[in-house]
């Protein structure tokens, strides 16, 4: 694409709106896009450029001070994104380049990076890197780092009660979609670009929705029967809700509970896509809400998946690791062990809890579960590759799933799956009490 003046203008504007982090990026580029009436190319610069400088930002920011007095501002990270990463040349950028730029890109080109600090080259804040060190070896900080650096694939979900996987696939195929379809799970299909798919056929009569393939594992080993009462605790806009209630075959009952109106409102026009008739979209208040405490003791399948940091989806979110902070972390942590006792409260005896986050923190996964199944003895714990096998689904996982970008291609995504094998201890409460009568 020619860069031009106007093209350069549109993208630091977009840059540096993006990098005040007083939004999430993908919202800055909406609002951008609604004031800004640009053409389909200037479009496709500028989200390049905005999302590639933050998955670069800290690369960018240090050849930005290589210089003395060197500013990062906007203007010199989206240049020295397409010096670096962008794949221009400095003959393409010369005619916009101001006295000492090419001399400094020149520089930034040649920036060897095995020489910086690993929070530098794996783009990773140092904060994060600490944190993971605790547990991973440098190299794979490395290896996770660069992974998150690079753009995610678009998955799909085919709708199994409207379609099935084949014929999706081969419908896309024979449009000229770039589409395979995914080794784990049976019911999704991986675009190698990211075509806009909203006005599609398929998409608009409820054949496939938009979810990462991680994401559809976490449906699976929730394992709904047909009949069960299941209930999403924090259904968001019901990507997992519309999954299970598939997989449940519209029967039975299944609650899709969320804090957010605007998130239940969101998912309205995707159940009505769906044809699913067994989904009940509930606002709660928090997670001590009446509703919850009616259905105490009488729930077959919970989800929990949890608000977390997200920094197992920095492939598309690459801000969150600058909006995240240690002391966000914290503030994390204590909702997400509220969230997991409150909803464990639900499940009968034999019933199944999966608690997920797309968090590649231990703190917010491993550590939280450790510290309920302490708190709660009528839980145990069921190995994730136990589970992933009664599906056929070939993951070398153990007790927990963990999925990486290097690894599986997916977010970063944690599950752990819990059996209730006790009698919940408020229902056993009331049945003693009901003797003593």
């Amino acid at each position: 694409m020619l860069l031009t003046e106007y093209r350069l203008d549109l993208t630091i504007q977009a840059v540096r709106t993006a990098l005040k982090m007083e939004h999430p990026a993908d919202a800055v580029l909406r609002n951008f896009f609604q004031t800004e009436r640009i053409g389909s190319n200037e479009r496709k610069l500028v989200a390049e450029t905005l999302f590639g400088v933050l998955r670069h930002r800290l690369l960018l920011e240090y050849g930005c001070t290589m210089e003395e007095k060197g500013i990062a501002s906007a203007r010199r990270m989206a240049l020295g994104y397409w010096v670096r990463f962008g794949g221009y040349n400095l003959r393409e950028l010369k005619p916009l380049l101001k006295v000492k730029e090419e001399e400094w890109l020149v520089k930034v080109k040649s920036i060897d990076t095995t020489t910086l600090p690993l929070s530098i080259q794996a783009e990773l804040p140092e904060w994060i890197v600490e944190k993971l060190r605790a547990y991973r070896s440098d190299d794979e900080i490395l290896a996770l780092g660069q992974s998150m650096q690079q753009s995610a694939p678009l998955d799909l979900r085919v709708n199994s009660q409207l379609a099935n996987r084949n014929e999706v696939l081969q419908s896309l195929q024979a449009e000229g979609y770039e589409a395979t379809a995914t080794p784990f799970s049976p019911y999704g299909i991986r675009l190698k670009y990211k075509p806009a798919l909203n006005k599609h056929a398929l998409f608009l009569s409820g054949k496939f929705e938009v979810q990462d393939e991680g994401s559809q594992l976490l449906g699976l080993m929730l394992a709904p029967k047909r009949n069960d009462m299941v209930v999403d605790f924090c259904a968001g806009a019901g990507g997992k809700t519309l999954m299970l209630g598939a997989l449940m075959n519209s029967q039975g009952r299944l609650y899709a509970w969320d804090v957010s109106e605007k998130r239940l409102t969101n998912l309205k026009p995707r159940l009505k896509r769906s044809g699913l008739s067994n989904v009940q979209p509930q606002l709660i208040a928090h997670e001590n809400d009446q509703k919850i405490k009616r259905l105490a003791g009488k729930i077959d399948r919970v989800l929990v998946d949890a608000p977390c940091s997200g920094l197992g989806t920095l492939r598309r979110n690459p801000d969150l690791k600058f909006r995240q902070s240690v002391q966000s972390v914290e503030e994390l942590k204590e909702k997400q062990r509220a969230i997991l006792d409150s909803a464990a409260r639900l499940l009968k005896k034999g019933g199944r809890l999966v608690y997920a986050t797309c968090s590649v923190l231990q703190e917010e996964n491993q550590d939280i579960v450790s510290a309920f199944l302490t708190a709660h003895p009528d839980f145990t714990l069921l190995p994730a590759s136990e589970v992933l096998k009664q599906h056929h689904i070939d993951l070398a996982m153990g007790d927990y799933l963990q999925l990486t970008p290097q690894q599986h291609n997916t977010d970063g995504f944690f599950a752990a799956v819990l059996e209730r094998t006790g009698q919940p201890a408020d229902i056993a409460t009331e049945d003693a009490e009901e003797e003593v009568a």
